[in-house]
């Protein structure tokens, strides 16, 4: 939007995201209580404990439920910026910073030529609807780092490449942005560079200044099924029928065990590999970049990669709304009927942890009501955003696959569109 219908528009965005933050703020000060378990304990008891261990000189080798990359280890002890504050408050109040940044790059976002402002209203509904535990976990900081890289690609891709390897220090799923990057032209030599050489240089750094840097690559070798995940269905309703397993705190999350899950937990690792398999398929197929395909592709390999999980943790919703909001900021994205699904699932979310988690964890049937609706949903966008991509992108259609010219057009700032042209209850292990 311009003009004064613009201004309207983003001042309205602005104040819309101060009355939903400042009642999340509200939960998570504990000033409104939600039914369910404590959110915010993650911060107060898991976060500052590690961070008590990090400020000695070393990652927390002793507990297995630490199961994050190196750069983790900044967002723990961030709120030492504020000494002035208790931990809590003061995680609050970064997350809340950070939130505000994410909001300011949108808005930012929406006034450029091929962007539109409903990038914005989505960061501000899916956070809502996701409720305090958005702001009880470190991960929308991480998704902040993301939403930057991807919004920055197209004219910045050093700083984008640079963000992007940061952000999958953080959390490692940000390195599924570099699905629909560009492979060949200068832009793309940039990105990759960038990437490559800021991961490496800041790998080396970490390693070189604390024992543990990379012990998260084996941490999570053993985990089970969480109760909350896809597969974590079958062992809700084979409770209803004689199945011995037993719920159990387990490598920081609330998991099945029992006869049967490693079974499944390989089945979703399975599917998880067919995931990947279906990516490099579109890849190799895809004909038609635009200016959108770059978010559309992140956005739809986090859905795949979130979905088929054996770990589905309430906050990795953050993830798929900011990039949904990233999608729905570009102009010609196809991803907006899966994005409608994404905000509809994190609202569904807030419902089965806190309010209902107990009914959850006891495999009522409406906990399993609520989480086979929400996993539905999950499942559906995950579908239905690979259709939009393969198509959009002239994947199914023949003739030579775009891995040349077409890559280097998406790499530039004006949009392709002609087929010639292409020539995140305990939840710390989320």
């Amino acid at each position: 939007m311009d003009g004064a219908g613009g201004a309207r528009g983003r001042w309205l965005a602005v104040a819309a995201w101060a009355v939903t933050r400042a009642v999340l703020l509200l939960c998570v000060l504990k000033v409104l209580v939600l039914p369910g378990p404590d959110v915010t304990t993650d911060v107060s008891v898991i976060y500052h404990g590690w961070a008590e261990v990090l400020r000695t000189g070393t990652f927390p080798l002793d507990d297995v439920t630490w199961q994050y990359p190196p750069a983790a280890a900044l967002a723990v002890l961030s709120p030492g910026l504020l000494p002035f504050l208790g931990y809590a408050p003061a995680f609050s109040l970064l997350v809340l910073v950070a939130d505000a940044a994410t909001l300011a790059l949108f808005l930012r976002a929406g006034r450029r030529p091929g962007h539109r402002a409903a990038g914005a209203w989505v960061w501000i509904a899916g956070v809502a609807l996701l409720g305090p535990t958005g702001y009880a976990r470190y991960d929308l900081m991480v998704t902040a780092v993301a939403v930057a890289a991807l919004l920055a690609a197209a004219r910045r891709p050093r700083v984008a490449g640079a963000l992007i390897a940061f952000g999958t220090l953080l959390k490692v799923w940000p390195a599924l942005l570099l699905t629909g990057a560009a492979l060949r032209g200068r832009r793309a030599r940039a990105l990759w560079r960038s990437a490559a050489g800021t991961g490496a240089g800041l790998t080396l750094c970490f390693v070189a200044a604390a024992p543990g840097a990379l012990a998260f690559l084996t941490f999570q070798r053993d985990r089970g099924t969480e109760v909350e995940s896809l597969g974590g269905l079958v062992f809700h309703l084979a409770r209803h029928y004689g199945w011995d397993g037993r719920v159990l705190l387990n490598y920081g999350s609330v998991e099945f065990l029992g006869p049967g899950v490693p079974l499944v937990s390989t089945a979703a690792v399975m599917l998880s590999g067919a995931a990947l398999g279906w990516l490099v398929l579109w890849r190799t197929r895809a004909r038609r970049f635009t200016r959108a395909t770059p978010a559309d592709a992140a956005f739809t390999a986090t859905l795949l990669f979130t979905t088929t999980s054996r770990v589905i943790s309430p906050q990795y919703l953050l993830w798929l709304v900011g990039l949904a909001a990233v999608c729905l900021a570009v102009r010609g994205s196809r991803q907006t009927p899966a994005a409608v699904l994404v905000l509809l699932a994190a609202g569904v979310t807030l419902l089965e942890f806190p309010v209902h988690f107990a009914d959850v964890v006891a495999s009522n049937p409406f906990g399993v009501a609520l989480l086979a609706v929400r996993n539905g949903l999950l499942v559906a966008a995950s579908l239905l955003a690979c259709r939009r991509l393969w198509t959009a992108t002239g994947a199914g259609r023949r003739g030579t696959a775009g891995g040349g010219s077409g890559l280097r057009r998406a790499s530039a700032p004006r949009t392709v569109t002609a087929p010639a042209a292409a020539s995140h209850r305990p939840a710390t292990a989320g």
